[in-house]
């Protein structure tokens, strides 16, 4: 998978969509693996016009398109990790999976972006259902938010018992190495908290509920913090634990802008640096 890179950096790869508002997508994993020490490439699926208000519109590239990035990147530069986000549509998804396994991308963070965490389905059942069987099972991990979770295991959710029955379900159907079912959209004491799942071992992990409007981005930038540690040749929990106390702290720092929901702050290690 990186036969000829010479710098000790790591280097890790996203394949997502673009964000203009800079909150989400290409642009908040590219930011996280910076904050991260790893030198991140992209593939972009779509073009999204978007703000702290909402998107407007999404225009997708082409299939050829989106592979000629991912050749370009792996077959030069080499990737220790991986991360996928929004991926639009089945053509694209069936190409993409097909990539991962033609270049034995083994360290694949999929972020399923099929709901949002408030409940909008974001892409067609015929996509859903392709990430489902060509791109979930060659992942290391999968990170579905609530209502990601209750569509993949098909189990309603609404406790930390069903989380854990999800996180199963997904595992035992789709075959990713691991399951992180996220807790971000639940209530209660349930927000924030999260569930892992390996084939063995059922962690719940946990870290402070920080209390701010300005949370977008949140997913993509856990799951391309995994990526990153993943690169870095941590292994799969340790990366996932690291992941979510960079998220914690950097929604501690999140950003208020526009005139609806900013985004999470990923430069706070330089803020803390200058307050000193």
């Amino acid at each position: 998978m990186n036969p000829v890179t010479k710098s000790k950096i790591p280097v890790a790869l996203t394949i997502a969509g673009s964000d203009s508002g800079g909150g989400a997508g290409i642009q908040t994993d590219l930011r996280t693996f910076a904050f991260h020490c790893v030198h991140g490439t992209s593939a972009i699926t779509c073009i999204t016009a978007q703000n702290t208000l909402g998107v407007t519109r999404v225009d997708a590239i082409p299939v050829e398109a989106v592979l000629a990035q991912i050749q370009a990147v792996v077959e030069d530069i080499g990737v220790q990790a991986a991360k996928t986000g929004m991926l639009l549509n089945k053509e694209i998804i069936l190409a993409v999976a097909q990539q991962v396994e033609v270049w034995k991308i083994n360290n694949l963070v999929v972020d399923p972006v099929m709901v949002s965490r408030t409940g909008a389905q974001l892409i067609d059942d015929d996509a859903v259902q392709t990430l489902c069987s060509a791109l979930i099972p060659q992942a290391a991990i999968v990170t579905p938010n609530r209502y990601e979770a209750q569509m993949m295991s098909g189990l309603a959710i609404n406790s930390l018992e069903d989380m854990q029955a999800a996180a199963e379900t997904i595992h035992r159907k789709l075959g990713a190495k691991a399951v992180l079912v996220k807790g971000g959209g639940m209530q209660g004491n349930l927000r924030g908290v999260d569930i892992w799942f390996d084939g063995q071992n059922l962690e719940t992990i946990t870290t402070q509920v920080v209390e701010t409007k300005n949370t977008h981005g949140t997913g993509c930038t856990l799951s391309a913090a995994i990526a990153a540690n993943l690169a870095q040749n941590k292994d799969l929990l340790t990366a996932v634990q690291q992941a979510k106390n960079y998220v914690t702290t950097a929604l501690t720092y999140s950003l208020d802008i526009g005139k609806g929901q900013g985004p999470v702050g990923h430069f706070f290690p330089l803020l803390q640096i200058e307050s000193k």
